[in-house]
């Protein structure tokens, strides 16, 4: 059975938006010269308890390595005050002690005051900070990220009740469920203040994570407007013509994704013998929305998902939308048996009948089954290995444009 793998505690999900984040945003801090006699533009001061006698720092990730801001000692009764200089807005870490978990993204601009009361165990996920415009955009985001963690652990804790496999897909489209309500929260977050200074952190989770494969192209036109916005607040500014650079070149990207058919490799050929023992071949679909289906009379997850397949083509079969079947049997009596039991009626069912020796294997590379591949009407791969609501979400989406 495949899991999904939305398993990341929370902090460890913070740290990876910072990591990402980073990366994405060194740039973004070339200007920044440690300067201990310039005047201090910004403060952050507070109380962290279980964090006394500890270093609180304040760094800028850059094309130079991470650049240590700001850094102040916390006290005794946990309390601090740091002050640094910082030439402009810009994206920052705090980081309390060496301890990476205990790091937070945020935004500073000069005249900054953040306040920040809290427990060190708190602090990556509930820093309860004050004092600036972007403070409660930060405070959101990070009880959002922490709500879905709740919801998902306890659904979690489900599977490992109950190992049944219907038990298992529910409770994975219930995660997809509600990690896609998290994703339309937080952009619509965005587009509601969109020249909101944290927008520099965030705004990194709509951005392709590998292609353009099963990207949400809205998020281009997000971006887009939050580059006008930060222009008109924060013009010339190095983060404002960074951002509007990468837009640029993310349309850019895109475009040549676009025109390149979604910038899919050609579906390898499948040629092989149906049920009845007569030839068919992949390209003998060329011309409508075609879902390879890689399974087996033996295989129990593809038995179950089966039912989920058959929605599908009965709900998109008028739609110029079919699905190829290929079965990696051996044996001739089962998989006739399953297709029947099954209820799968589309016609397209192939197999060479050598189960995992059968060369789709290695033409698709994939080493479990059940496995997905949507292919456009021009033979082109759209996305893979999608399954329950996100396959249909991309069927939908296809067939809608």
């Amino acid at each position: 059975m495949k899991e999904l793998i939305f398993k990341n505690k929370t902090a460890v999900v913070i740290l990876l938006i910072v990591i990402i984040s980073s990366t994405i945003y060194m740039l973004w801090n070339k200007s920044i010269a440690v300067d201990q006699e310039l005047t201090p533009n910004f403060s952050i001061s507070g109380k962290i308890e279980g964090a006394e006698n500890q270093r609180i720092y304040v760094e800028a990730p850059s094309d130079r390595g991470m650049i240590q801001v700001a850094d102040t000692l916390i006290s005794s009764s946990g309390s601090f005050k740091l002050e640094g200089n910082i030439p402009d807005i810009g994206y920052y870490l705090l980081r309390v002690g060496e301890n990476q978990a205990n790091i937070i993204p945020i935004t500073l601009v000069p005249k900054d005051v953040l306040k920040i009361n809290c427990t060190l165990d708190n602090f990556p996920t509930e820093p309860n900070t004050s004092g600036t415009e972007w403070t409660s955009a930060l405070n959101d985001y990070l009880k959002l990220l922490k709500q879905f963690q709740i919801d998902q652990d306890n659904l979690e804790a489900k599977k490992e009740e109950d190992e049944d496999e219907d038990v298992t897909d529910e409770i994975n489209n219930q995660i997809l469920i509600i990690k896609s309500k998290l994703d339309s929260t937080i952009k619509t977050k965005m587009l509601n203040d969109p020249s909101n200074a944290f927008n520099i952190v965030i705004s990194s989770s709509l951005l392709p994570s590998t292609s353009f494969n099963n990207w949400d192209k809205d998020n281009l036109k997000i971006m887009k407007v939050i580059a006008n916005a930060f222009e008109l607040k924060y013009p010339r500014t190095n983060v404002s013509q960074s951002f509007r650079k990468q837009v640029n070149d993310l349309e850019s990207a895109y475009n040549t994704f676009l025109n390149s058919n979604n910038g899919a490799r050609e579906a390898p050929e499948i040629s092989s013998n149906t049920p009845d023992g007569k030839p068919l071949k992949l390209s003998d679909l060329r011309g409508k929305i075609v879902l390879i289906d890689f399974w087996a009379s033996w295989c129990a997850p593809c038995r179950k998902e089966n039912p989920t397949i058959v929605k599908l083509y009965n709900k998109y079969k008028n739609k110029n939308f079919t699905i190829l079947s290929v079965s990696l049997d051996q044996d001739l009596i089962n998989w006739r048996g399953a297709i029947k039991i099954d209820g799968l009626k589309w016609p397209n069912h192939v197999s060479d009948l050598k189960g995992w020796g059968s060369v789709v294997i290695s033409s698709y590379n994939f080493n479990a089954i059940p496995h997905t591949v949507l292919v456009n009407k021009e033979g082109k791969i759209i996305c893979e290995d999608l399954r329950g609501i996100e396959l249909e979400q991309k069927i939908a989406e296809i067939i809608n444009q």
